[in-house]
């Protein structure tokens, strides 16, 4: 008798073959720099709209960013004023390094292009930024503190989230960038300081699935903080946890889930 296929949380039927050899391997490029580049732009309208649904749409705040693969100097992003549930992909910015925008109708918002333009030149490794003022990210970013391992979620940033301890104002500054860059280093996400959280990662589905992941443990941990003494994930347990979990593999695996309701549902956003 056969033995199920197990990954995790995952438990499938008999024989049944899973898309990938192993679901939490990130997915392999397009065929074409045209295939890629469309790929990208789809994943980010979406996230848009996911980030809408998930509350992460205060005021004006917030962008997420997407190298493109044959000018990896410029990045595609949103326009300052349109409502993320609004977002299309004929909506999306192209810019380049000087902050001028080549493709799309502006306006840019200023604080994205100094965020990300920053970390897409410092980072060649990463392809996509989200930063917004989700509220719980606001809230935990107060405290001026790194996550605890405190359940197995919070394990995808074991030991993998920097921290910005440095709020000056609003990010104007290309060179403000840069130092939120280096709080980043090499992890997929930062708690900056006062101000709200950021995550990075090889693809726009990592990227905007680690946002989620990221409020989510912030919120968290500021119930268990208020309701009592919160045990941590010992250090070897959580450690090995972050292996099993934090790699983009699974965060685009659990995008994609997200992505095929939000293209489903409202199908004018690959527009």
């Amino acid at each position: 008798m056969s033995t199920p296929f197990v990954s995790n949380d995952f438990t499938v039927v008999p024989n049944a073959q899973p898309q990938r050899q192993d679901w939490f391997e990130p997915a392999p490029p397009r065929a074409s720099v045209q295939a890629e580049r469309l790929h990208r732009k789809q994943r980010l309208a979406v996230a848009f709209r996911l980030f809408a649904q998930q509350g992460f749409d205060y005021g004006l705040a917030g962008h997420i960013t997407a190298r493109d693969p044959e000018w990896p100097d410029h990045f595609w992003v949103n326009p300052l004023g349109v409502h993320f549930s609004q977002i299309q992909v004929s909506d999306l910015l192209l810019v380049n390094s000087a902050g001028e925008i080549v493709v799309g109708q502006g306006p840019l918002n200023r604080a994205a292009f100094a965020i990300h333009a920053a970390l897409h030149e410092d980072r060649p490794d990463i392809v996509a930024a989200a930063h917004t003022h989700s509220t719980h990210g606001k809230a935990w970013s107060t405290l001026g503190r790194r996550l605890d391992p405190l359940t197995q979620d919070a394990c995808i940033f074991y030991g993998d989230h920097g921290l910005f301890a440095d709020f000056s104002g609003v990010v104007l500054d290309t060179e403000e960038g840069l130092r939120i860059g280096q709080a980043l280093g090499p992890h997929k996400a930062v708690i900056l300081q006062n101000h709200g959280i950021l995550t990075a990662g090889p693809s726009v589905e990592a990227a905007a699935w680690w946002y989620i992941a990221l409020d989510n443990a912030c919120h968290a941990q500021l119930l268990a903080e208020a309701a009592g003494t919160p045990q941590p994930i010992p250090h070897p347990v959580a450690e090995r946890t972050h292996a099993q979990i934090g790699g983009p593999g699974g965060a685009e695996f659990a995008f994609q889930a997200l992505y095929d309701i939000v293209v489903r549902q409202q199908p004018e956003v690959l527009q």
